[in-house]
């Protein structure tokens, strides 16, 4: 991640062939775009996706979620529920129809990322490879739960990003109250780049308020939208046009020294000029276009790529992405096909035909099909047995991929999501995405002898692809335990171990994920003495134990002073603190958020040990812990319902008893929608409740918030329900 603001080098000449680029390359460093399409779920980012490789000549027919016959949702599970599952990546051409790259065939790479929050690590990884997205809204809801996820994900990863405000033709569609919508939820510098003619069933096109022209949709003379007209502002929309043009103008300025001269002085500011700011406005992560449009009804999609052209970084138009060397010093891996070969895996996903595919995107250097890629993680090489370029679930056969490109590899065995990959002789490692603990754990036990063996192997693959699916098994009762991102996530990973590799197995009830931390500090010693004949064991550690900040997880120090624990004996000791760690006092549950500080020790100069240590280093850490005022938390999730009105009342009775919190409510487009935050404990089986009190006219979104202590009236039941269940997590 890189933490400062990207430097702008935008490239216009169409004749110029930029120092990073390759001969050998089809598209220019400058003429590519890797983009991503993310949202809150339902909010058409799928169709959306459709109507891009349709306008753009990848398909020949545009998919639809409804029927199930989208290219990116290509998954059984995607079909059949209409949702996003998968991220799926996928390649097309853009000629802009205007500004300083008309005319240029630009690669577009588009990834296609789900909504539903339990697959949010496909976002995470999604983004982290990407140089911008498409941040999709929907007209109507506006900014809901997952929209800001994916937002601050986003800006965790520094992508540079538009606002597509999709289903304009929807009653009640508020263009300007979802642009006002992104600027008080999400504090983004939202300004509109079109306006649309009309709303609901009276979207007829947009205003395109740099060029100062109109495109207008006729349903009837071209029903999949391939031409729209362009004409004049229609009269009754000319003062609006300008006044936005204007607020569009002094907003980029900020970012402009020129364009600021010119509107100050009151000159005609000229159509390249001002695309050339907004682009600079865009890549500095301060600014985010918006476009109006529906992509069900085929509107507005083309003006979106020309958005995508126009506004979106390249990827030399970004810094450099940042790395470490193996002495933990910064390292930059700088966009040049000629340079040393560096780039990240990203996701990787088991495919029927061709075995292990790893993800990869490329930043600098190529990788050719034959090649060996070192692993500073295993720090061994592996050869590329072949390249391919993925169209979701096709796969186009390749020699080589160049900087800025998006590919994938087979016959690299030894990897999992995000290592980096790259020559032997270039030592680097790029940061890792960073992805979400599990908030829900269920018992799983095949059916049969056979099923057993079979689920081992599709467990090791499903958790291979997916980094938030942790397996374990629980030692007092050997079952396996499952722990995911919700019901949802587990269903499908039960779902797809039937399908994909036949195994039948029964699952549990589903728990919940506690964690424990502590309220204040102490003092544990840990000895580990052990002697009978010959040489014995002995390690002695004394630790402090106190609180850390929430969210930073665990941070151990060493502060012994004299060598009173010896060097090498350190790290196990950490190891055993750690280790200790992940079964805590209250519960046996993993502890969180805590600063242990190795003070003092003792070492026998005959019988210490490696093992010792470790032994002393988990006592120790248990000694403190019982101390230290060890409490219990839950996880609690915010809950987003939108109901009819009448059924608000029952709604919020229903989220009291849940031991919820209301935080706010507003009327939308004649609906009602609660903000409230409640334990996840309550919510199994709540998207049924809700229909059932509100006959089907109630939905609700349910994301992570964070994890709050259980009240003292519930402790005793939980604790003994939990450390009686099998699923203990």
């Amino acid at each position: 991640m890189s933490s400062h603001a990207p430097s702008i080098t935008v490239v216009t000449d169409k004749a110029k062939i930029s120092a990073q680029n390759s001969p050998s390359r089809p598209f220019p460093l400058e003429w590519t775009r890797n983009i991503g399409i993310a949202a809150h779920i339902d909010a058409g980012k799928t169709t959306t996706t459709e109507r891009i490789l349709f306008y753009s000549g990848a398909v020949h027919k545009m998919g639809e979620v409804h029927d199930g016959t989208t290219v990116t949702d290509w998954m059984e599970q995607e079909r059949e529920r209409g949702i996003t599952i998968t991220a799926a990546a996928i390649s097309c051409a853009w000629n802009a129809s205007c500004g300083p790259w008309k005319g240029i065939s630009q690669r577009i790479n588009i990834i296609d990322t789900p909504g539903h929050v339990d697959f949010t690590a496909e976002v995470e990884r999604s983004l982290r490879v990407l140089d911008g997205a498409i941040a999709v809204f929907d007209a109507v809801a506006g900014v809901q739960p997952q929209s800001e996820t994916v937002w601050r994900q986003a800006n965790k990863y520094n992508v540079p990003r538009l606002a597509f405000i999709n289903k304009m033709d929807r009653v009640g569609a508020d263009f300007h109250g979802a642009i006002e919508d992104i600027r008080v939820k999400l504090k983004g510098n939202a300004h509109a780049l079109f306006l649309p003619i009309g709303a609901e069933d009276k979207f007829d096109g947009v205003v395109d308020l740099v060029q100062m022209i109109a495109y207008v949709f006729d349903d009837d003379k071209d029903p999949l939208g391939l031409s729209p007209q362009t004409s004049a502002i229609p009269a009754g929309m000319l003062e609006e046009a300008k006044e936005f043009r204007e607020k569009l103008i002094e907003a980029v300025s900020d970012f402009d020294d020129e364009i600021a001269h010119k509107y100050l002085e009151g000159k005609e500011i000229g159509v390249n000029e001002l695309m050339l700011a907004i682009r600079k406005a865009t890549i500095s992560l301060k600014f985010f276009g918006v476009i109006p449009g529906s992509a069900f009804k085929k509107k507005g999609i083309q003006r979106v790529l020309d958005c995508v052209v126009n506004y979106l970084p390249s990827p030399i138009d970004l810094p450099p992405m940042a790395g470490k060397d193996s002495d933990g010093v910064h390292v930059e891996a700088v966009v040049n096909d000629k340079s040393k070969l560096a780039g990240l895996a990203f996701k990787l996903w088991t495919d029927p035909f061709v075995g292990k595919l790893v993800f990869y995107r490329v930043y600098t250097g190529m990788v050719r099909k034959g090649m060996s890629l070192y692993n500073p993680r295993t720090r061994r090489s592996e050869r590329v047995s072949r390249l391919v370029l993925m169209h979701a679930i096709d796969r186009e056969e390749i020699d080589a991929a160049y900087a800025g490109d998006i590919c994938a590899l087979v016959g690299i065995k030894d990897v999992i999501t995000g290592d980096t990959l790259c020559d032997e002789d270039f030592d680097i490692r790029l940061e890792p995405p960073s992805f979400p603990e599990p908030v829900i754990s269920m018992s799983v036990e095949p059916n049969s002898k056979a099923d057993q063996e079979k689920m081992g192997t599709a467990l090791q693959r499903l958790v291979a692809e997916d980094p938030t699916l942790k397996v374990k098994t629980d030692q007092d009762t050997g079952q396996i335990i499952l722990s995911g991102m919700g019901e949802l996530h587990l269903e499908i990973i039960l779902d797809r171990m039937k399908r994909e590799f036949k195994v039948e197995a029964t699952s549990g009830k589903p728990q919940i994920a506690y964690r424990e931390t502590v309220k204040g500090s102490a003092e544990g010693e840990g000895k580990f003495i052990r002697q009978s004949g010959g040489k014995g064991q002995y390690g002695h550690a004394i630790i402090t134990l106190e609180p850390n900040q929430k969210g930073k997880g665990i941070e151990v120090l060493n502060e012994t002073v004299g060598g009173s624990i010896p060097k090498e004996y350190i790290k196990p000791t950490i190891d055993g603190i750690l280790e200790g760690a992940n079964n805590g006092t209250v519960a046996g549950h993993p502890v969180v958020d805590v600063i242990v500080k190795i003070i003092d020790g003792s070492f026998h100069e005959v019988d210490s040990s490696e093992l010792a240590f470790k032994m002393a280093g988990i006592f120790a850490f248990k000694d403190a812990m019982k101390k230290a005022n060890p409490i219990l938390l839950e996880p609690i999730m915010g809950v987003e319902v939108t109901t009819p009105e009448e059924y608000q009342g029952d709604l919020i009775g229903d989220i009291n008893r849940r031991r919820g919190t209301i935080h706010g409510m507003e009327n939308k487009a004649g609906a009602c929608i609660i903000a409230a935050t409640v334990p996840l404990e309550t919510l199994f089986g709540y998207v049924t409740d809700i229909r059932s009190l509100s006959k089907g006219r109630a939905s609700a979104a349910v994301t992570p918030s964070h994890f709050e202590q259980v009240p003292n009236s519930l402790l005793q039941k939980i604790v003994e329900s939990t450390t009686r269940a099998p699923a203990r997590t």
